[in-house]
């Protein structure tokens, strides 16, 4: 091998900027194991110390991606469009903008990966639809995408290989932190699944990855860049993870109140940020002329069944039953159940989404480590949020847990999550920003 990965690490580490070959030898290199994880560690850190130019991010993307298979639905009959979380605590939006998409004539094939710490996967929610296989087979993932028009199916390992081994040693080495590595695993991963059309949603609170919104926009910025490059249409929102998305945290939970989105009967925020996002893919698809016509039909499809139907439709093609988005939990049923109470009169002043994320994972619904097995009935359901008045002995939250310490585990993280005050707080928007999707790369 002629490259020195050390020497990049060093030029890396004074600033100067890579050339695309260069970061393209570095990716094939450690794929195929001609980099050990020690220096390929060390230039991953210098990454994260120096940054990156956007053409160096570019560079990265695009051999990251070309470091596996892509996915060709140029054949398909609709018009495609994916999207994309940077992940929150409730964020079920997948669930709710994917159906109402489809339903106005997208196709959503949709490859999604599952949790780890304190944020549920869109998988291990699915999953907990009894009979429901999220591992796909290729003609069965592109028959399904004609037939129904939306196919929510597990990350291919085929797909972008080399961000599955990097990202494996980011988590291991502390180098997850980085605007330049975060977008272009994110966008490796859009780009190979190959969708015409990609809106990305960029979580900004305690709950999300970015927590300042200046970084979650720069973030948006670049990712949108990087896909414009390679000729997609691609646009984003910045939205509000302060305090958890909707009322259920957790799996099956989660899914019950998605199929209540759905039905038109959700939480005020899971609709206003779900018919956003439905609607802007709609505008990328070019099915929708703008938001207010995009939105528009999303509320329709809503109210006329037909987002729900398309839900019913891909779980069934999938294998799921049905009848389980009818019962309360899908069926599920939970060990312990608890309820935590208001020991104050006055405001919610502050519901941490972070600290309800930990809550959950204590309760068994998430990850510590990737080997870790969820619950599918573990959860919290919020009964107060921020700007609600509350009285002691109010109920703020319900907890289903797998054992009692694990319930009693919860309860101490929903304990340092709530906050109580005397004054009523002002709710800010949900949707933050907007990048309007569009195809140009700007000069």
């Amino acid at each position: 091998m002629s490259m020195d990965i050390r020497r990049l690490s060093e030029r890396k580490r004074h600033g100067q900027e890579l050339a695309a070959d260069e970061l393209r030898e570095v990716v094939a290199a450690y794929t195929a194991g001609d980099i050990g994880d020690a220096p390929m560690a060390a230039w991953l850190m210098a990454v994260c110390c120096e940054g990156m130019t956007e053409a160096e991010a570019w560079a990265l993307t695009e051999a990251m991606t070309d470091s596996g298979e892509r996915l060709d639905l140029s054949g398909l009959s609709r018009p495609t469009v994916d999207k994309h979380s940077t992940g929150g605590v409730g964020d079920k939006v997948t669930l709710v903008a994917g159906p109402i998409a489809a339903a106005c004539g997208a196709c959503v094939a949709k490859m999604s990966g599952r949790g780890l710490g304190h944020t549920g996967g869109t998988i291990d929610k699915l999953e907990t639809i009894p009979g429901l296989s999220t591992q796909v087979a290729p003609d069965d993932f592109m028959a399904q995408a004609e037939r129904v028009g939306l196919v929510v199916a597990a990350q291919s390992m085929a797909l972008a290989p080399a961000d599955g081994k990097m990202y494996a040693l980011r988590d291991a080495t502390g180098t997850v932190d980085s605007p330049a590595l975060i977008a272009s695993s994110i966008m490796s991963k859009k780009l190979a699944a190959g969708a015409d059309a990609i809106v990305l949603d960029v979580t900004v609170g305690s709950g999300a990855f970015m927590r300042e919104r200046v970084e979650a926009l720069s973030l948006a910025e670049l990712m949108v860049s990087i896909g414009r490059r390679a000729g997609r249409c691609v646009g984003a929102l910045l939205t509000d993870m302060d305090q958890p998305l909707g009322e259920a945290v957790g799996n099956a939970i989660e899914v019950e109140e998605a199929v209540r989105a759905l039905r038109g009967l959700g939480p005020r925020d899971v609709h206003e940020v779900s018919v956003a996002v439905a609607a802007w893919m709609l505008v990328a698809a070019r099915i929708a002329a703008d938001e207010a016509s995009g939105r528009a039909m999303a509320e329709e499809a809503i109210a006329s069944g037909a987002a729900l139907d398309a839900l019913r439709e891909m779980v069934q093609a999938q294998g799921g039953d049905v009848a389980a988005l009818d019962r309360p939990m899908l069926g599920h049923e939970s060990a312990e159940l608890g309820r935590w109470g208001a020991s104050e009169a006055g405001w919610v002043t502050c519901l941490d989404a972070r600290g309800v994320g930990y809550a959950a994972l204590a309760a068994g619904a998430g990850r510590r480590r990737k080997t870790d097995e969820v619950d599918p009935a573990a959860g919290v359901r919020l009964l107060r949020k921020v700007g609600d008045c509350v009285e002691p002995g109010d109920i703020l939250a319900e907890v289903t847990a797998r054992s009692h310490e694990r319930l009693i585990a919860a309860f101490e993280e929903l304990d340092r999550a709530y906050q109580i005050g005397n004054e009523r707080p002002e709710l800010g928007p949900l949707v933050l920003d907007i990048i309007t999707p569009s195809a140009e790369v700007a000069p």
